[in-house]
């Protein structure tokens, strides 16, 4: 058992402060003789505006209050104990002569908990405030181990949110080149495939664009290794702006290759595409000197496009995309080719 947690069957009268109001002399001394007697640590009032500051300062576990009393009766001092957040959850017990059960539901109304009638029964007063210490011991027990459940659900949902956080981390790190930032070749594949399966039931087109850099080796050799990355990395990012449809995606085909994966689009569609491609990175005018078909960075780009079917693979619309891109090269560089014209 931990220190928060309460032996509900054997409750210790030494842990626990009693606050008895009555203004009768005779009948406090007569309560708080048996409460000491018992173990408990008693506090006493002999007015209902005093018992409300004793109860603020003390919060005590339980008050023992009089109905009958000169200024605020007992009702009124209830009524205001359970207005105030420091003391309204107090439980309240009725000392009380009257046994009109009128008097007794107001007593409920206001917010008590139980009535001892007068003249005190030590065995009663005992076993009735014996009875709601449990009761209110077992209900702070019960808000402790909500309170618990609760942090530990919020726990456990951050915990989730930051395993699903990294995951998708992970995920992405999986699925994206650490140099170009766009997707590597293992999205592409996974990519190709999913929308060949796709259009092969849609019986829509699929077009493919390979873009590689002109004379990449050159600019390497002339600029150094890190200017190349960063061209790459323009180029790569260039292309991708470009391309704005969720399902198109630009991945790093290998080494300065890159490739552009265009779904339900023609070819006449993809050759669009190919144009804004070169105006985009005409547009970056990265010097390049080593090039013989240009001062700046350029691109050789081929297209293939298919309807895609099962007598045919995704490694087919791949393989004329090169052909393609061979025949830009053979023609000249800076250009881009269909394959089949």
């Amino acid at each position: 058992m931990s220190e928060t947690d309460v032996d509900l069957v054997n409750l210790d009268p030494r842990n626990f402060t009693i606050l008895i109001v009555d203004d009768n002399s005779t009948n406090l001394s007569v309560a708080v003789d048996y409460l000491e007697e018992s173990g408990f640590t008693v506090l006493v009032a002999q007015d209902g505006e005093s018992a409300l500051k004793r109860a603020k300062y003390a919060r005590p576990h339980l008050i023992l209050l009089d109905v009958l009393m000169p200024g605020i009766d007992g009702f009124e001092t209830c009524c205001r104990l359970k207005s105030d957040r420091d003391t309204k959850d107090i439980p309240v017990i009725f000392l009380t002569a009257l046994s009109d059960t009128e008097d007794k539901v107001k007593g409920f109304k206001f917010g008590a908990v139980d009535y001892v009638t007068k003249p005190i029964q030590k065995e009663e007063l005992l076993a009735r405030l014996t009875t709601h210490l449990r009761i209110q011991a077992l209900a702070q027990q019960l808000q402790q181990q909500n309170q618990q459940l609760q942090q530990q659900a919020l726990e456990l949902k951050a915990a989730k949110e930051a395993a699903e956080a990294a995951n998708r981390e992970l995920e992405r790190l999986a699925n994206v080149d650490s140099l170009t930032q766009i997707a590597n070749r293992r999205r592409f594949d996974e990519h190709l495939n999913q929308e060949w399966r796709r259009l092969t039931r849609e019986q829509a087109p699929l077009s493919l664009i390979l873009c590689d850099i002109d004379y990449f080796k050159g600019y390497n050799d002339y600029y150094g290794h890190q200017a190349g990355d960063e061209c790459l990395r323009q180029v790569a990012q260039t292309i991708a702006e470009i391309l704005e449809r969720p399902g198109d995606l630009v991945a790093r085909y290998g080494g300065e290759e890159i490739a552009a994966i265009l779904p339900n689009t023609t070819a006449e569609g993809a050759i669009q595409i190919a144009e804004l491609i070169h105006l985009g990175i005409r547009r970056l005018k990265i010097p390049h000197v080593r090039s013989t078909v240009s001062s700046y960075v350029t691109l050789s780009l081929g297209i293939s496009s298919q309807v895609p079917n099962r007598q045919l693979s995704p490694e087919s619309l791949i393989a004329a995309a090169d052909k393609a891109l061979y025949a830009a090269k053979e023609r000249g560089r800076n250009r881009y080719y269909l394959y089949g014209t």
